[in-house]
This record gives structure tokens, C-alpha cells and sequence, in this order.
């Protein structure tokens, strides 16, 4: 499945007449970041540092991903354990890595 990383969403409603109309479609991915980076003086280019993010500009991130979540699953996002965030990511990566695994070990390919 496609990210909001590496993909564009569009809504459907309003899609036609914004087309119509040449304005800007309504969408949910990370081009809004992209445009706040460029916008304040980072487009990815050697020497170039990451712009500090406000508070503000986070919290529209999180909101903005929080509602493409909504969107594609048809259900809220639910809260969120910070506490418990590097665990799962390990978890998770040892759940892949051991899955490559197993599946090389059964088509011989490891």
C-alpha cells in the first residue's frame, strides 16, 4: 500500500470543479510539508540544515496524518503509548526480519 509519503490522495468531492476551475485540489499528503520546507529555505540540498518545526507545524502534521489515517480505514486513529514506541519498533523489526527469513529458509533461497 501506498504512504502519504510516496503518494498523492485526492478527495473526490469537489475534485471535478476544482479541476474545472485550475484551482489547487484538496488532498492529504505530505506536499503541504514539502511546500512549508522550501517555503523556509530547505530543499533536501548539501550543506542545507532542517528548519526548526514549531510546535504549530507538528501538531498540523499529526492532524494531517491523523485524517488520512480516518480516511483510508474508515475509523479513527486511536491514542497513541509514547511510552512504548522503541519496543514496538524493535518488535516489529525483528517480526520482519525474521519473516525474510523464514520465507528464504522455505523457497531455499537463503
Amino acid at each position: 500500500m501506498h504512504t502519504p509519503d510516496s503518494s498523492r490522495y485526492f478527495y473526490r468531492e469537489g475534485y471535478e470543479s476544482r479541476q474545472k476551475n485550475g484551482a489547487p485540489q484538496k488532498q492529504l499528503s505530505k506536499e503541504f510539508v514539502r511546500q512549508w520546507l522550501i517555503e523556509n529555505g530547505f530543499q533536501g540540498k548539501d550543506g542545507q540544515r532542517v528548519p526548526e518545526m514549531t510546535d504549530e507545524i507538528v501538531s498540523s502534521i499529526s492532524t494531517r496524518y491523523k485524517e488520512l489515517y480516518q480516511q483510508m480505514r474508515g475509523e479513527p486513529l486511536g491514542p497513541v503509548d509514547y511510552e512504548s514506541i522503541l519496543p514496538r519498533v524493535r518488535e516489529s523489526i525483528i517480526n520482519s526480519v525474521n519473516s525474510v527469513n523464514l520465507e528464504g529458509l522455505k523457497s531455499n533461497k537463503l
